[in-house]
């Protein structure tokens, strides 16, 4: 039974992994340059537009009061899922550079 567990214990840790405040600040890095900020707000600016006319389009045509926090997040949450994308797609290519 303890085997098992071993066997996954040791494929959850590399020894050569770098640890995880160095992988936070590399995520960081490449959420804040490359294009990846501006490129991720287009998006979020077309999918957001699209689901708020979608999800309040009803109260925009009869002039109803807005939900600002729903509105707020339905820009945001596609920006951060447009970033963490671009994020994990660099950090992979960056492992497979180095021989990983």
């Amino acid at each position: 039974m303890e085997r098992p567990l071993e066997a996954s214990a040791r494929l959850a840790v590399r020894a050569d992994a770098p640890p995880p405040e160095a992988t936070w600040r590399v995520a960081l890095r490449y959420a804040a340059d490359g294009g990846v900020p501006r490129r991720s707000a287009k998006i979020a600016l077309v999918v957001g537009t699209v689901l708020n006319l979608i999800n309040q389009g009803d109260v925009l045509l009869a002039g109803g009061s807005l939900d600002w926090l729903k509105c707020l997040l339905t820009y945001v949450v596609p920006y951060m899922v447009s970033t963490y994308g671009a994020v994990a797609f660099r950090m992979n290519m960056a492992g497979k550079g180095d021989g990983a």
